[in-house]
């Protein structure tokens, strides 16, 4: 190209400058008369009267073959904001081989459209402070290209699960019910409304996706999806017989308590004073045995979830195994 400078006033990365005689003449028809990209996009926008283009930083070393193809052709430029590229946990551009890279592909993973939304706005652009959960309505008041960074972002999907868990912490059961009911139906647990409804405002706080409010409502629901995690498994190897014995004593407990959240409560902590044994002694297990893990909701109102019948059938069988 003829020697002179080529530069821009870039709307993320400021001041871009490129010399003429540093970039070889480029190609812009093919043999058939066909345009090639340089030549064609610059044609498209002005005669589409584009005012900004933003796009990947990857382009950069495009944008001063096209400064000179707008110069050629008398055209006025418009402002160029080239964007940090998304980056996977290997530091590497996110592609294939990072797994899921399709907005679809989150949605069968049981990731919210809002907070997919949400995560997307903030991979490199900042309002600036710490907030992060923002409304589609925020997002677009507060959005600006200052807050555009300049280094690459990485798609952190433990970062967009925690989102997603916000989300759903923030839904009612009402609304989620339609978003867990097919993955419910698929275990075959249908005509449980109002006991998923119940289920769902439990575990909803401590599930990162829908998939996940699904699990464990149908571990609630029915106990043949009960399984032990590697923490309730080693729980219960410290002290197999206390284990047990606490289930069979329980049992009993509950079989003669009131069974609302408060009698449910009462009833086990005088369990535990009776057998000398901390709160948690008698908790935990009945925990593991409903649930197959060592975290869930209160115990009292696990078993309010589950229920007064299928709560006991299911303690004496796990006493017994």
């Amino acid at each position: 190209l003829p020697a002179g400078e080529l530069s821009w006033e870039d709307a993320v990365h400021g001041r871009i400058s490129f010399k003429g005689e540093d970039i070889r003449d480029f190609v812009i028809l093919r043999s058939d008369r066909s345009p090639l990209y340089n030549f064609a996009v610059v044609v498209d926008d002005i005669d589409m009267q584009i005012t900004h283009v933003l796009r990947g930083d990857d382009h950069i070393s495009n944008t001063p073959k096209q400064l000179a193809v707008y110069r050629a052709l008398g055209a006025s430029l418009p402002i160029f904001g080239h964007v940090p590229m998304i980056h996977g946990p290997d530091g590497k551009k996110l592609s294939k081989r990072h797994g899921a890279t399709a907005v679809g592909d989150y949605q069968h993973l049981g990731i919210l459209p809002e907070a997919m939304r949400n995560f997307l706005a903030l991979l490199g652009w900042s309002p600036g402070g710490d907030r992060e959960i923002m409304s589609i309505e925020e997002l677009r008041n507060l959005f600006s290209l200052d807050g555009t960074l300049k280094k690459p972002s990485v798609f952190d999907t433990t970062k967009l699960e925690w989102m997603n868990g916000q989300y759903l912490t923030a839904k009612s059961a009402e609304e989620l019910y339609p978003l867990v009911q097919p993955e419910l139906a698929k275990l075959g647990l249908n005509g449980t409304r109002d006991a998923a409804l119940r289920a769902i405002t439990a575990v909803k706080t401590r599930s990162r996706t829908t998939l996940d409010v699904a699990r464990q409502v149908a571990v609630r629901l029915d106990e043949r999806f009960v399984t032990l995690d590697e923490k309730a498994k080693k729980e219960i190897a410290r002290d197999p017989t206390g284990y047990h014995a606490a289930l069979a004593a329980s049992v009993v407990a509950l079989g003669n308590a009131e069974w609302t959240h408060e009698g449910l409560e009462t009833a086990l902590r005088n369990l535990a004073e009776e057998r000398n044994v901390p709160a948690g002694k008698v908790f935990q297990p009945i925990r593991i045995a409903l649930t197959g893990g060592t975290v869930s909701e209160p115990v009292n109102e696990l078993l309010m979830v589950v229920g007064k019948e299928a709560a006991l059938r299911r303690l004496e069988g796990a006493s017994l195994t």
